[in-house]
């Protein structure tokens, strides 16, 4: 059995701010081994439920946060940034169950500690066949397109939630409660990390069961961005049409395809998002 670990960092227990997510920040590798222990729990509790083999695909920031030789269960590591398919490279048809360690919430949706779409400079909102998603609901196109249950998701109870409209069944590995952007109530770490442990060995263990990712097909994105001239450039690319002055759509029959043309407005947008 092989599962594909997509690991972010602000969903970690304790993590309220970006001093403590950013390699320029003084906390930051103290809340960088935190992660690593948090995926390593996740690896665990799955492979106590029979799994076999894992990828972790380093999806924060510069996609380097993570220490290689100290991955559980001698997991393989794809890390790096410029990726073809970002926050979810590495998944393909191989894999058994998908899961989404130390993500966070939407910049749209209620208070979630350290809550972003992608680029928090350059988008304000986007919606996923006309609901709110957050990068869990975006990222879960890419599984869909695999045909991957999506059973995992560790971080605050907002994220849970919000990753429940796309994923039904998903197993929530609550680590701590948001009180706003910028603050939480956090599990201690060594409960965090067996809170995960237990969640992950359910989901492994209730994997025959578990649905595909409920997006139908073909899919839309609609993305409102900060400012005007985000959403003209976003035009520049193939496909993707105006709606108003602030958002534009994108719709396609192939969730693979659509994620990636996401992604590359994403990047194409961050060089005017300031």
């Amino acid at each position: 059995m092989k599962v594909f670990i997509s690991s972010d960092m602000e969903g970690t227990a304790g993590v309220v701010d970006w001093d403590q997510c950013r390699p320029s920040g003084s906390d930051y590798d103290h809340y960088r081994e935190l992660l690593l222990q948090e995926v390593n729990a996740a690896i665990e509790g799955a492979a106590a439920a029979g799994a076999r083999e894992f990828l972790v695909n380093d999806s924060h920031s510069t996609m380097s946060n993570l220490r290689p030789d100290r991955l559980a269960r001698r997991a393989r590591y794809l890390s790096g940034r410029h990726k073809p398919l970002y926050m979810m490279q590495g998944l393909d048809t191989s894999f058994d169950a998908v899961f989404f360690v130390s993500y966070h919430g939407s910049m749209s949706g209620a208070p979630a500690a350290l809550s972003h779409t992608y680029n928090p400079r350059a988008i304000a909102e986007v919606r996923l066949n006309g609901i709110p998603a957050g990068e869990s609901g975006i990222n879960a196109l890419v599984a869909l397109g695999h045909r991957v249950p999506v059973v995992l998701i560790t971080g605050d109870d907002v994220t849970a939630a919000q990753a429940e409209s796309f994923c039904p069944g998903i197993r929530a590995a609550v680590v701590k409660h948001s009180v706003s952007r910028f603050a939480a109530d956090s599990l201690h770490p060594e409960q965090a990390r067996e809170v995960i442990t237990q969640s992950a060995a359910d989901a492994v263990r209730q994997l025959a069961d578990a649905p595909l990712p409920a997006i139908a097909l073909p899919a839309t994105l609609t993305v409102r961005f900060r400012n005007a001239d985000l959403a003209e450039m976003a035009t520049f690319i193939t496909g993707v049409v105006r709606e108003d002055e602030l958002t534009i759509r994108l719709r396609d029959d192939d969730p693979v395809r659509l994620y990636r043309t996401f992604v590359t407005i994403v990047l194409l947008t961050r060089g005017i998002a300031e």
